[in-house]
């Protein structure tokens, strides 16, 4: 598993979304694209397939870390709104077409932290 955060964005709040940017080609490699092969299930069976979930929480929980320490007041549960996984390939048409979004619990994400960090 490697990676790094294509972006956090502030929202109103305030909360920060982690955004990571997908290029996969979730079609079969013999048919044209097309968005259905971006449906929600498909991007669910991708998620997995791919173990995007575990980067998804490793990722919630390095900007815990970093906003517990730059921002006064945090709170995971107030400020972290969760990893949206855009399917570029299939962001089109319908609204929200390519675009996987999940939020980890905040006890998961402390929880996970502490694990990681010794408690720190």
């Amino acid at each position: 598993l490697t990676g790094s955060i294509d972006l956090v964005l502030r929202l109103a709040g305030p909360r920060f979304a982690i955004i990571d940017y997908k290029t996969n080609w979730l079609g079969p490699a013999d048919e044209p694209l097309t968005l259905a092969h971006y449906r929600p299930e498909v991007l669910a069976a991708e998620m997995s397939r791919a173990h995007y979930e575990l980067q998804a929480l490793l990722y919630t929980v390095a900007l815990h870390r970093y906003l517990r320490w730059r921002l006064p007041g945090y709170d995971p549960e107030q400020h972290l709104a969760g990893v949206l996984y855009l399917f570029v390939r299939g962001m089109a048409g319908v609204p929200n077409r390519g675009v996987f979004a999940w939020r980890a619990p905040g006890r998961l994400v402390v929880a996970l932290s502490d694990v990681l960090g010794g408690g720190s």
